[in-house]
Order: C-alpha cells, then sequence, then structure tokens
C-alpha cells in the first residue's frame, strides 16, 4: 500500500477555523474505524513522542469521549470530545474542549466537521474546525496543532498499512 501524504491545511483567523484534507490509501471502512475506535485512536491521534489514552468513547450522538495525550515524562493533557452527529461512513461532528482529569471542560471548545469519502481506494477526510473564541483558536494555533495534528495524521498513515 503505497503512502499518499498529500495535504491541505488552512488557517482562516477571521473566520477562526481550520480546514484540514487529507487522503489515504486505504478504504473508506478503515479510515472510518481508526476515526471512531478507541481501540484504533490511541494508536495514532497523538504526535510521537506523546500517546493518546482514552479513559472511554460512547461514539453515538450525544456520545462523549474522554482522552489524555500524555507526554513521555507522563504528563497528561485532556480533552472531551462530544458527539453532536453521525452519518455512518460520511461524517460525524463532535464538539472538542480542553478538559481537568475529572472530566470538567474548559470552555469555550471547537466544532469538529470530520467528512468522509472514497474513490478508486483512497479515502479522503475533510476537516472543519470552528472556534468560537478567537483567544481559543489561537491558543490551539500556539500549542502546535498544525505541527501535532500533521504528526497524528502520518501515525494514522502508517497504522493503516498494518491493518
Amino acid at each position: 500500500m503505497n503512502t499518499i501524504s498529500a495535504m491541505n491545511f488552512v488557517v482562516d483567523k477571521e473566520n477562526k477555523t481550520v480546514k484540514v484534507d487529507r487522503s489515504f490509501n486505504a478504504p473508506l471502512d478503515l479510515v472510518w474505524a481508526a476515526w471512531t475506535q478507541p481501540a484504533l485512536l490511541d494508536q495514532w491521534w497523538a504526535p510521537k513522542p506523546w500517546r493518546a489514552e482514552t479513559k472511554f468513547m460512547n461514539f453515538e450522538v450525544g456520545g462523549r469521549r474522554f482522552y489524555a495525550m500524555v507526554s513521555p515524562e507522563g504528563q497528561a493533557h485532556w480533552s472531551i470530545q462530544t458527539f453532536t452527529s453521525i452519518s455512518p461512513q460520511s461524517n460525524f461532528k463532535m464538539l472538542n474542549a480542553f478538559a481537568d482529569k475529572d472530566e470538567n471542560p474548559e470552555l469555550p471548545g471547537s466544532e469538529w466537521d470530520l467528512r468522509f469519502s472514497e474513490q478508486d481506494g483512497i479515502t479522503n477526510v475533510s476537516i472543519t474546525i470552528y472556534n468560537e473564541s478567537l483567544a481559543r483558536f489561537e491558543q490551539m494555533l500556539e500549542m502546535g496543532f498544525q505541527g501535532g495534528f500533521t504528526m497524528g495524521l502520518a501515525n494514522l498513515d502508517e497504522l493503516l498499512k498494518n491493518l
């Protein structure tokens, strides 16, 4: 399986959005599973040498994923994702917020809209991330979101080769 690494990453500060388009040389069902199953998500979500640890995930409308990005030294940065809309293997939306270890969200968060499509065995994931708060948007970018997310998606490429 060849890696498809073309990625489009657009930061629109005026509209407080990030748009990411990324293609994977893998069938839609595998890519969807990698985004929606905690055991798979934890294998790629964090940029190395960090790791992701999902405490719980209920992938249904109104369900949540509570997870941490854990540093090599064991420092955990928690987040909560609340799923607001799911159309199997084509789209899901979620609210994402930083949180403390006791599941208390740090609001405001961001709204994620993920769209999946496949053509000739290549699956494209198109992601729009909107932040109501400019301060939160800038914090996300300052924390290295672009570099970290790019590394995470490269991890996903590697995982898909082995599924």
